[in-house]
Protein backbone atom coordinates (compact mmCIF):
# COMPACT_ATOMS: atom_id res chain seq x y z
CA UNK A 1 0.00 0.00 0.00
CA UNK A 2 1.53 3.37 -0.77
CA UNK A 3 1.15 6.35 0.79
CA UNK A 4 -1.28 8.26 -0.82
CA UNK A 5 -3.26 4.90 -0.87
CA UNK A 6 -3.19 4.94 2.51
CA UNK A 7 -4.19 8.67 3.13
CA UNK A 8 -7.39 7.65 0.88
CA UNK A 9 -8.08 5.05 3.03
CA UNK A 10 -7.93 6.65 6.06
CA UNK A 11 -10.27 9.78 4.67
CA UNK A 12 -12.62 6.98 2.89
CA UNK A 13 -13.51 5.50 6.65
CA UNK A 14 -12.65 8.43 8.45
CA UNK A 15 -10.47 6.80 10.42
CA UNK A 16 -6.52 6.21 11.18
CA UNK A 17 -7.10 3.46 13.99
CA UNK A 18 -4.90 0.34 13.84
CA UNK A 19 -6.06 -2.99 15.92
CA UNK A 20 -3.37 -4.59 17.45
CA UNK A 21 -4.09 -8.52 16.93
CA UNK A 22 -2.05 -9.56 19.86
CA UNK A 23 -3.81 -12.59 20.30
CA UNK A 24 -3.61 -15.02 23.48
CA UNK A 25 -5.08 -18.62 24.08
CA UNK A 26 -5.23 -17.23 27.64
CA UNK A 27 -7.44 -14.31 27.34
CA UNK A 28 -9.58 -15.83 24.71
CA UNK A 29 -13.29 -16.79 25.28
CA UNK A 30 -13.76 -19.95 26.90
CA UNK A 31 -15.62 -21.48 23.80
CA UNK A 32 -12.46 -21.14 21.48
CA UNK A 33 -9.47 -22.13 23.35
CA UNK A 34 -10.17 -26.04 22.45
CA UNK A 35 -11.06 -25.36 18.93
CA UNK A 36 -9.25 -26.21 15.77
CA UNK A 37 -7.57 -22.99 14.53
CA UNK A 38 -9.41 -21.32 17.39
CA UNK A 39 -6.78 -18.43 17.48
CA UNK A 40 -7.40 -17.72 13.40
CA UNK A 41 -11.32 -17.98 14.57
CA UNK A 42 -10.81 -15.59 17.36
CA UNK A 43 -8.89 -13.13 14.75
CA UNK A 44 -11.27 -13.46 11.87
CA UNK A 45 -14.05 -12.66 14.42
CA UNK A 46 -12.26 -9.33 15.72
CA UNK A 47 -11.90 -8.28 12.05
CA UNK A 48 -15.25 -8.54 10.51
CA UNK A 49 -16.23 -6.85 14.21
CA UNK A 50 -13.94 -4.15 13.09
CA UNK A 51 -12.94 -3.76 9.82
CA UNK A 52 -15.46 -0.44 8.83
CA UNK A 53 -13.65 1.25 11.53
CA UNK A 54 -10.15 0.88 11.39
CA UNK A 55 -7.32 0.47 8.27
CA UNK A 56 -4.96 -1.40 9.20
CA UNK A 57 -4.34 -4.56 11.57
CA UNK A 58 -0.90 -5.28 13.60
CA UNK A 59 -0.38 -8.99 14.66
CA UNK A 60 2.35 -8.88 17.57
CA UNK A 61 4.56 -11.76 16.11
CA UNK A 62 5.60 -13.02 19.76
CA UNK A 63 2.18 -14.01 19.97
CA UNK A 64 2.12 -16.22 17.41
CA UNK A 65 6.01 -17.57 17.58
CA UNK A 66 5.63 -18.45 20.94
CA UNK A 67 3.49 -21.40 20.16
CA UNK A 68 5.92 -22.77 17.58
CA UNK A 69 4.87 -24.00 14.01
CA UNK A 70 1.05 -23.92 14.88
CA UNK A 71 1.09 -20.16 15.63
CA UNK A 72 3.21 -19.57 12.32
CA UNK A 73 0.02 -21.22 11.17
CA UNK A 74 -2.60 -19.21 12.68
CA UNK A 75 -1.00 -16.39 11.71
CA UNK A 76 -0.51 -17.47 8.03
CA UNK A 77 -4.48 -17.75 7.96
CA UNK A 78 -4.71 -14.51 9.66
CA UNK A 79 -3.08 -12.89 6.89
CA UNK A 80 -4.51 -15.02 4.16
CA UNK A 81 -8.48 -14.02 5.49
CA UNK A 82 -7.21 -10.28 5.45
CA UNK A 83 -5.78 -10.49 1.94
CA UNK A 84 -8.90 -11.82 0.96
CA UNK A 85 -11.06 -9.55 2.12
CA UNK A 86 -11.94 -7.42 -0.94
CA UNK A 87 -11.69 -4.63 1.42
CA UNK A 88 -8.18 -2.44 1.82
CA UNK A 89 -6.30 -2.89 4.53
CA UNK A 90 -2.58 -1.85 5.77
CA UNK A 91 -1.08 -4.78 7.62
CA UNK A 92 1.89 -4.71 10.14
CA UNK A 93 4.42 -7.33 11.16
CA UNK A 94 4.85 -6.05 14.62
CA UNK A 95 8.22 -7.94 14.93
CA UNK A 96 10.83 -4.96 15.80
CA UNK A 97 13.79 -6.81 13.79
CA UNK A 98 16.87 -5.72 13.10
CA UNK A 99 20.31 -7.40 12.50
CA UNK A 100 23.02 -7.63 10.28
CA UNK A 101 22.68 -6.76 6.72
CA UNK A 102 22.30 -10.11 5.43
CA UNK A 103 20.02 -11.57 8.26
CA UNK A 104 17.81 -8.03 7.56
CA UNK A 105 17.58 -9.09 3.79
CA UNK A 106 16.05 -12.50 5.31
CA UNK A 107 13.78 -11.13 8.07
CA UNK A 108 12.47 -8.76 5.16
CA UNK A 109 12.15 -11.56 2.61
CA UNK A 110 9.99 -13.13 5.31
CA UNK A 111 7.20 -10.71 5.80
CA UNK A 112 7.41 -8.52 3.12
CA UNK A 113 8.05 -10.21 -0.15
CA UNK A 114 4.31 -10.36 -1.84
CA UNK A 115 5.51 -14.37 -3.14
CA UNK A 116 6.38 -14.74 1.06
CA UNK A 117 3.67 -16.99 3.27
CA UNK A 118 2.52 -13.57 5.01
CA UNK A 119 2.87 -10.50 2.59
CA UNK A 120 2.71 -7.59 4.95
CA UNK A 121 2.79 -3.66 4.29
CA UNK A 122 5.20 -3.20 6.83
CA UNK A 123 7.18 -3.98 9.39
CA UNK A 124 8.50 -2.90 12.67
CA UNK A 125 12.40 -2.23 12.92
CA UNK A 126 14.74 -1.51 15.66
CA UNK A 127 17.46 0.88 14.39
CA UNK A 128 20.19 0.13 17.20
CA UNK A 129 22.63 -1.41 14.66
CA UNK A 130 22.39 1.00 11.93
CA UNK A 131 21.98 1.86 8.37
CA UNK A 132 22.83 -1.56 7.21
CA UNK A 133 20.21 -3.55 9.19
CA UNK A 134 17.28 -1.28 8.33
CA UNK A 135 17.80 -0.62 4.56
CA UNK A 136 17.48 -4.19 3.53
CA UNK A 137 13.28 -3.32 4.62
CA UNK A 138 12.84 -0.47 2.22
CA UNK A 139 13.81 -2.55 -1.24
CA UNK A 140 10.31 -3.73 -1.80
CA UNK A 141 8.06 -1.06 -3.55
CA UNK A 142 4.93 -0.27 -1.65
CA UNK A 143 6.17 -1.43 1.61
CA UNK A 144 7.21 0.04 4.63
CA UNK A 145 9.63 0.24 7.51
CA UNK A 146 8.05 1.69 10.71
CA UNK A 147 11.24 2.24 12.58
CA UNK A 148 11.12 1.98 16.77
CA UNK A 149 11.63 6.22 18.07
CA UNK A 150 10.00 7.16 21.51
CA UNK A 151 8.37 3.93 22.97
CA UNK A 152 6.31 4.10 25.62
CA UNK A 153 7.61 1.74 27.68
CA UNK A 154 9.08 2.48 31.32
CA UNK A 155 12.73 1.46 29.87
CA UNK A 156 12.42 4.03 26.94
CA UNK A 157 14.14 5.88 29.79
CA UNK A 158 16.77 3.92 29.81
CA UNK A 159 18.28 4.80 26.23
CA UNK A 160 15.84 6.93 24.23
CA UNK A 161 15.94 9.99 26.26
CA UNK A 162 19.76 10.08 27.04
CA UNK A 163 21.10 13.31 25.74
CA UNK A 164 24.47 13.57 24.15
CA UNK A 165 26.82 16.74 25.03
CA UNK A 166 24.90 18.89 22.70
CA UNK A 167 21.71 18.21 24.97
CA UNK A 168 20.27 16.06 22.17
CA UNK A 169 17.95 12.86 23.03
CA UNK A 170 19.00 9.82 21.38
CA UNK A 171 15.66 9.18 20.02
CA UNK A 172 15.89 12.77 18.20
CA UNK A 173 19.24 11.57 16.51
CA UNK A 174 17.73 8.67 15.55
CA UNK A 175 14.95 10.24 13.78
CA UNK A 176 17.76 12.57 12.12
CA UNK A 177 19.92 9.91 11.06
CA UNK A 178 16.71 8.14 9.30
CA UNK A 179 15.70 10.30 7.23
CA UNK A 180 18.99 8.76 5.38
CA UNK A 181 17.97 5.66 5.16
CA UNK A 182 14.16 6.41 3.76
CA UNK A 183 11.41 8.72 3.37
CA UNK A 184 7.78 9.74 3.35
CA UNK A 185 6.70 7.09 0.74
CA UNK A 186 8.62 4.03 2.71
CA UNK A 187 9.31 4.86 6.44
CA UNK A 188 7.31 5.45 9.25
CA UNK A 189 8.28 5.88 13.32
CA UNK A 190 7.06 4.65 16.56
CA UNK A 191 5.93 7.29 19.26
CA UNK A 192 4.18 5.65 22.40
CA UNK A 193 0.92 7.92 23.21
CA UNK A 194 2.25 8.19 26.59
CA UNK A 195 5.02 10.48 25.51
CA UNK A 196 2.33 12.64 23.58
CA UNK A 197 3.73 15.92 24.56
CA UNK A 198 6.84 15.16 22.94
CA UNK A 199 5.37 14.73 19.17
CA UNK A 200 6.01 18.42 19.23
CA UNK A 201 9.94 17.55 18.88
CA UNK A 202 8.98 14.36 16.70
CA UNK A 203 7.01 16.43 14.34
CA UNK A 204 9.78 19.74 13.95
CA UNK A 205 12.35 16.08 12.93
CA UNK A 206 10.05 14.40 10.92
CA UNK A 207 7.36 16.91 10.36
CA UNK A 208 5.40 14.90 7.19
CA UNK A 209 6.27 11.65 8.22
CA UNK A 210 3.56 8.52 9.10
CA UNK A 211 3.91 8.15 12.75
CA UNK A 212 2.50 4.41 14.46
CA UNK A 213 0.94 5.27 18.11
CA UNK A 214 0.59 2.90 20.74
CA UNK A 215 -0.54 3.07 23.97
CA UNK A 216 -4.05 4.57 23.49
CA UNK A 217 -7.01 2.89 25.90
CA UNK A 218 -5.37 0.11 28.17
CA UNK A 219 -1.75 1.81 28.38
CA UNK A 220 -3.47 5.17 29.44
CA UNK A 221 -2.29 7.53 26.50
CA UNK A 222 -5.24 9.80 25.11
CA UNK A 223 -5.95 9.92 21.46
CA UNK A 224 -6.59 13.98 21.99
CA UNK A 225 -2.90 14.84 23.04
CA UNK A 226 -1.46 12.58 20.25
CA UNK A 227 -4.13 14.30 17.94
CA UNK A 228 -2.46 17.99 19.43
CA UNK A 229 0.91 17.45 18.87
CA UNK A 230 0.97 14.96 15.96
CA UNK A 231 -1.65 15.21 12.99
CA UNK A 232 -0.57 16.47 10.20
CA UNK A 233 -2.78 17.75 6.80
CA UNK A 234 -2.18 14.15 5.23
CA UNK A 235 -2.87 12.65 8.98
CA UNK A 236 -0.11 11.27 9.78
CA UNK A 237 -1.04 8.99 12.30
CA UNK A 238 -1.63 5.31 12.87
CA UNK A 239 -3.07 4.94 16.57
CA UNK A 240 -3.03 1.53 17.71
CA UNK A 241 -5.53 -0.14 20.16
CA UNK A 242 -5.12 -3.23 21.25
CA UNK A 243 -6.15 -5.30 24.36
CA UNK A 244 -8.89 -2.16 24.67
CA UNK A 245 -10.30 -3.29 21.81
CA UNK A 246 -9.64 -7.61 20.90
CA UNK A 247 -10.12 -8.52 24.93
CA UNK A 248 -13.47 -5.79 25.88
CA UNK A 249 -15.33 -8.97 26.54
CA UNK A 250 -14.23 -12.70 27.02
CA UNK A 251 -17.86 -13.93 26.65
CA UNK A 252 -19.47 -14.57 23.45
CA UNK A 253 -19.69 -11.22 22.97
CA UNK A 254 -16.41 -10.43 22.66
CA UNK A 255 -17.08 -9.49 18.98
CA UNK A 256 -19.71 -7.16 19.51
CA UNK A 257 -17.70 -5.98 22.72
CA UNK A 258 -14.81 -4.92 20.12
CA UNK A 259 -16.83 -3.63 17.54
CA UNK A 260 -18.18 -1.24 19.98
CA UNK A 261 -14.89 -0.22 21.37
CA UNK A 262 -13.63 0.43 17.86
CA UNK A 263 -15.99 1.93 16.53
CA UNK A 264 -15.61 4.46 19.58
CA UNK A 265 -12.26 5.47 18.58
CA UNK A 266 -13.51 6.16 14.89
CA UNK A 267 -16.08 8.31 15.63
CA UNK A 268 -13.41 10.37 17.98
CA UNK A 269 -10.95 10.18 14.92
CA UNK A 270 -14.12 11.21 12.29
CA UNK A 271 -14.33 14.29 14.82
CA UNK A 272 -10.84 15.14 14.59
CA UNK A 273 -10.45 14.52 10.76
Amino acid sequence: MTRQELISLIRERRSFLCVGLDTDPAKMPAHLRDQKDGIFLFNRAIIDATIDHCVAYKPNLAFYEALGIEGLRQLKLTMDYLHGLGKPVFTIADAKRGDIGNTSERYARAFLDPQGDFNFDAITVAPYMGADSVQPFTVYDGKWVILLALTSNKGAFDFQLTEDKNGTPLYQRVLETSKQWGNEENMMYVVGATKAEMLMDVRRIVPGSFLLVPGVGAQGGSLEEVCKYGLTKDCGLLVNSSRGIIYASNGEDFAEAAAREAMKLQQQMAAVL
